[in-house]
């Protein structure tokens, strides 16, 4: 465990979140998942999390671990095609992380996911939160509507609305 990594989280509140995502930021997400998820049969969701729970640090918790149970928090796996995937922001980390459910993760893989998230950081890194975030998603629905196109069945399984934690 690193002392720089525990207050960094210590000292990131939650309404940094808010700071770097406000309301019309949250909206344009929202509805940039709505548009995405028009062609293809996937699911999409957003997740912030300014910084992780002291006992989460003391477990030496990672941002990919802390996502894989956001995904399960928010029940991304209980997809009828087990196409669901969250793009996860870990704001005291600067991370980004993408987990996809295995019958989306099988065509795509770690290196493409990781390539979504690099783009995302290098957004943020310049300031651009909202920006980073629609090119993430954009990122994602591609491969989604490559390996999951709209067939017309099904419809919206999950909210589009993204979470601030």
């Amino acid at each position: 465990m690193k002392i720089s990594r525990v207050i960094r989280h210590l000292f990131t509140p939650v309404w940094v979140a808010r700071r770097y995502f406000p309301a019309r930021s949250l909206k344009a997400i929202e509805e940039e998942i709505r548009l995405a998820e028009a062609a293809h049969s996937g699911q999409i969701r957003f997740a912030v999390e300014a910084a992780l729970d002291i006992h989460s640090l003391l477990m030496g918790k990672s941002a990919r671990e802390r996502a894989i149970e956001v995904f399960s928090l928010l029940r991304i796996w209980d997809t009828e095609h087990n196409n669901g995937v969250l793009i996860y922001l870990l704001l005291a980390d600067h991370r980004v992380e993408v987990v996809a459910d295995r019958g989306v993760h099988g065509h795509v893989g770690a290196s493409g996911w990781e390539e979504v998230c690099r783009k995302m950081e290098d957004a943020f890194r310049q300031g651009d939160f909202e920006r980073g975030a629609i090119e993430g998603i954009r990122s994602v629905a591609a491969h989604l509507t490559r390996h999951f196109p709209a067939s017309g069945a099904g419809g919206n399984e999950l909210p589009d609305q993204p979470v601030i934690i």
